[in-house]
């Protein structure tokens, strides 16, 4: 069983999903502050300065608080406010990820063009070309 572990994780493609992850976690992170920290501020101050992050509604009967960490100290809330700012997170990151995809994709498509230009514009060489024609006219003969 500890060979076939070994064997599992030693393949390319569980090394490759790994560094994903954790690149992908560090990524994340960075969008967050990314809208944390820039996007939702900006978004506050032309709205009027009001901060996504303290939009709740309280559930229980005595949560009145002014912010979301009182008001969770206080008892059960809705907090559509995080929500909404975590939704927007996922946003940002589907978007940079769709774009980095289709960068590839596009990169990709380039290289196979260019390859395949390549495969029809070289002519034979000259050796290649003169047996060539020798060969024709002695099928004419």
């Amino acid at each position: 069983m500890l060979n076939e572990f070994k064997a599992f994780i030693a393949k390319g493609n569980v090394m490759d999903l790994a560094v994903g992850v954790i690149i992908g976690g560090a990524f994340g992170g960075i969008v967050k502050s990314l809208v944390d920290d820039i996007i939702m501020p900006i978004v506050g101050a032309i709205f009027g300065g009001f901060d996504f992050s303290n939009y709740f509604i309280g559930l229980a009967s005595g949560v009145n608080a002014p912010t979301l960490a009182a008001a969770r100290a206080q008892g059960a809330v809705l907090a559509y406010g995080s929500f909404i700012t975590v939704l927007i997170n996922f946003l940002i990151l589907a978007w940079i990820i769709f774009l980095m995809v289709k960068g590839v994709n596009a990169l990709r498509s380039q290289v196979e063009r260019k390859d395949d230009k390549v495969a029809e514009a070289a002519p034979p060489p000259a050796d290649v070309q003169l047996l060539t024609e020798i060969r024709d006219l002695l099928a004419k003969r």
